[in-house]
């Protein structure tokens, strides 16, 4: 076998490295000695470095849609780390480059064009991230999760691969997911996923019902770092987390609905699982709306409930959670039609193709 190298990149939130993660082991498996380019204090350095991976720091400026005075620094940090990535990528010799972008990536995709080594970017979303936007001109091919993003990828560079998935997330044990919890009472399981950093609205609204839901859930709720309430924390049926990595397979394995953000990794990674969920996507206030998007597919698709994040109230949250849980069998019934499955194997294979 050859030997090979692939150098990947992606950051500033966990949703830019856990693909990159799922594809790894399958990496490896045809030959590639894989490598990473990310920032010095990205979330992305932790979740690599804890993986024995070679891990390769550049400067990046953050890209912003919105006025900030830091908008007239960060393009000269951008500019900085285009060439610190030119000399990395110019030693490394990588036969191709994976982007899962976040803004790192940007930089990583313009040296490694300068350096005729052809790049695959991996889009999650409906709509291409600004990083993504910016990196595209410079890419070989785009993967992408949904199939409405076809349409905006121009150049015939858009493959239709879904979303890679990590192998492990299917060995979780139910079994194991209760015991974590120590629950007692046999009832159905309900988890709140609020993203990697956790939601305030999502938490607060589930705190407020929380006497009305717990008469009939069990409840997991991952609410994010500093977001535990110690005031719950003697309610044997309510089992809270600040952040989840090796059990997190069995909680979910465990979990019979979920309430969820719209990232586009998640959601994939439910409907891999076939679990129904409740989706609260991302105000656009505060983001560019690709959460709604997503939402929205998933919604007409038949796999999940939406409610707007600002529409989200105690009342309105319990009767779509109700809905979904007394309608289990319609959800599931779409669910298990999907054609959606796994990215990996599709992705490794344009990987594969397109490597120098």
């Amino acid at each position: 076998m050859r030997n090979l190298k692939i150098i990947m990149t992606g950051g500033g939130s966990a949703g830019h490295v856990t693909p990159n993660l799922a594809l790894i082991p399958g990496l490896k498996r045809l030959g590639y000695e894989v490598e990473y380019i990310g920032t010095e204090n990205g979330i992305e350095k932790k979740i690599i470095c804890d993986e024995n991976i070679k891990y390769n720091i550049i400067s990046s400026g953050k890209l912003r849609r919105y006025f900030d005075l830091k908008n007239f620094s960060d393009p000269f940090k951008v500019l900085k780390g285009v060439f610190e990535a030119l000399k990395i990528i110019r030693k490394e010799k990588p036969n191709i480059v994976f982007s899962k972008g976040g803004f790192v990536s940007v930089p990583v995709v313009i040296g490694a064009y300068l350096n005729r080594v052809p790049v695959i970017i991996h889009e999650s979303d409906i709509t291409p991230g600004l990083a993504n936007k910016i990196s595209i001109p410079f890419a070989t091919k785009v993967c992408v999760t949904f199939p409405e993003s076809l349409k905006h990828i121009k150049g015939n560079k858009a493959i239709l691969t879904g979303t890679p998935i990590r192998e492990e997330l299917f060995k979780g044990s139910k079994i194991k997911g209760k015991l974590i919890c120590a629950f007692e009472e046999e009832k159905p399981i309900l988890m709140i996923i609020g993203g990697s950093l956790g939601s305030k609205i999502i938490n607060d609204t589930v705190r407020e019902m929380l006497d009305k839901l717990l008469i009939k859930y069990n409840i997991i709720h991952i609410c994010g770092k500093g977001n535990i309430a110690n005031n719950l924390l003697e309610i044997k049926r309510y089992k809270q987390f600040e952040y989840v990595k090796d059990e997190l397979t069995h909680l979910m394995a465990a979990a019979d609905i979920f309430i969820s953000r719209a990232g586009a990794n998640v959601i994939f990674e439910l409907l891999a699982l076939k679990k129904p969920s409740v989706l609260i996507p991302l105000s656009a206030k505060a983001s560019r709306g690709d959460q709604i998007l997503n939402a929205e597919s998933f919604r007409k698709s038949g796999f999940s409930e939406v409610i707007q994040e600002e529409e989200l109230n105690p009342n309105v949250l319990y009767n779509k959670l109700n809905y979904v849980f007394e309608n289990k069998s319609l959800f599931m019934e779409k669910i298990n039609k999907s054609s959606s499955n796994n990215g990996v194997e599709n992705v490794l294979k344009v990987i594969q193709d397109c490597t120098k």
